[in-house]
């Protein structure tokens, strides 16, 4: 009777649904335009994207706020609270050619990152893949 509830208790957890774990997103990606490099390391308890390289000496110029739009965008947290959901990620994504921040989403399929960013509760979103370099 023993080996026979072990032998069920083991086909129940081979039978069980294996639920995936997102990739770790940590790493370097370069922009679907190629003007873009953003390192996304742990920031906390979750990630956070940071630029470390730009096409030229680019500022911050659309920055909603006035003072920050002399800064440098090199060192500009441009993805923000990345926290896995479901098969990917959810966080927020500064898009420093309008100044605005959105909703994003962020999904991963070998060394590519598919980069979602929505507004109006995902209605309208804008979609780009960066490629990761290491």
């Amino acid at each position: 009777m023993k080996s026979l509830s072990l032998a069920a208790i083991s086909l129940f957890l081979l039978a069980a649904p294996v639920y995936a774990q997102a990739p770790d997103p940590s790493g370097t990606y370069l922009s679907e335009s190629g003007e873009t490099r953003v390192r996304i390391a742990k920031c906390g308890q979750a990630y956070c994207g940071t630029i470390i390289s730009t096409q030229g000496d680019a500022k911050d110029v659309n920055n909603p706020d006035a003072n920050q739009r002399g800064r440098s965008l090199v060192g500009v947290q441009m993805i923000s609270n990345i926290q896995p959901s479901g098969q990917g990620f959810t966080g927020q994504l500064y898009n420093y050619k309008d100044g605005k921040t959105y909703t994003g989403k962020m999904t991963f399929e070998g060394k590519a990152m598919q980069l979602s960013g929505c507004v109006m509760g995902g209605l309208i979103c804008r979609s780009q893949t960066w490629s990761k370099l290491n």
